[in-house]
């Protein structure tokens, strides 16, 4: 029966099956991983940093003879839980998904254990009581990257010789945060916050632009209507940044110089603001994680343990810098 299920089952029509070449990993890449099933539920479309991390997911499983079950949730817990459900149902051998929010995976967790099946949490985390619920964790440091967009703007206000920026009034941000209960805005505004504190920063504004070029610039059109004397814009996704840079030269501020931008991924429209001087800081959040999450399910898949927390290489690039010899980014 149980054959029944894995192979002679009904693809979901929410599925897209890839079966993928037969290469093997190599020694170094840890565990054969040909063979296994994945089950990877992915949070939507909604930018291209987004659709890169999922190229990154199914070029690395075809590379590594993985079939992949992919679901896209469209933005909704609702229908992340479904697949995870449904990936349950058609026994996989690992569930992997990037988490929308933060919080409310319990129950369905608890399913997965009691089907046996290792679960691994990508890109975003999550927050629930009983951490054996999941396998690991592999992704980005969204606390880090907060701590860098804030370090920067510490050594952009602050004078070599002072311990403070030299201005009578505090520095005014303006915060563009990622969607609402997501692991990742928490986490970048907490980061951010924990350097800022004690120095002479003001955070006047903070709103969700739900990581979409497109409430990027309808905030930011209302945010200058609204709000004089900005000094910064501290935006947690390049996306939001370029929509609120259409909105600054339709009123003719100038971007990078009226307003200092600190932004967060590093996707190649934001490098190039970089080098043209319209933003001031991109901090990197890696979306190239497929290599790494077909290679820690390859473990799970044998029933073998994973580190609990795997962060990404990530770099941060500031005005001033030397790009030239950085390559096209891909995203």
């Amino acid at each position: 029966m149980k054959l029944f299920f894995r192979y002679a089952l009904p693809c979901f029509a929410v599925f897209c099956l890839l079966f993928c070449g037969c290469r093997k990993m190599t020694e170094k890449d840890g565990p054969k991983a040909e063979g296994f099933i994945l089950g990877f539920s992915q949070i939507g479309a909604e930018s291209a940093w987004r659709n890169c991390n999922t190229r990154s997911v199914q070029e690395a499983a075809a590379a590594a003879g993985v079939q992949l079950l992919f679901f896209n949730a469209e933005q909704k817990q609702e229908n992340q839980i479904k697949a995870i459900r449904s990936f349950i149902a058609y026994q996989v051998d690992v569930i992997a998904f990037v988490p929308i929010v933060y919080t409310g995976w319990e129950h369905v967790l608890e399913e997965a254990r009691e089907a046996e099946i290792p679960v691994l949490i990508c890109d975003r985390e999550i927050n629930i009581s009983d951490e054996s619920l999941y396998a690991g964790y592999i992704g980005t440091n969204s606390v880090q990257e907060g701590q860098s967009a804030a370090e920067f703007l510490l050594r952009k206000f602050t004078p070599d010789d002072s311990d403070e920026p030299p201005e009578t009034r505090p520095v005014r941000i303006v915060e563009l945060s990622g969607t609402e209960g997501s692991s990742v805005a928490i986490k970048r505004a907490q980061g951010f916050r924990e350097i800022i504190a004690g120095h002479p920063f003001e955070i006047i504004y903070s709103v969700s632009g739900d990581f979409l070029r497109s409430k990027g610039y309808e905030l930011m059109c209302t945010i200058l209507d609204t709000l004089d004397d900005i000094d910064v814009l501290y935006s947690h996704n390049d996306g939001m940044t370029l929509g609120a840079i259409d909105a600054m030269k339709e009123r003719d501020i100038q971007p990078g110089i009226d307003i200092v931008i600190v932004t967060i991924d590093a996707e190649q429209a934001a490098i190039d603001a970089l080098k043209r001087g319209e933003i001031n800081c991109v901090v990197e959040c890696n979306p190239k994680q497929g290599p790494d999450i077909i290679r820690l399910a390859g473990y799970l898949a044998r029933r073998e343990s994973i580190p609990r927390i795997v962060y990404m290489n990530e770099e941060v690039f500031f005005e001033g810098g030397d790009l030239s010899g950085l390559p096209p980014r891909g995203y």
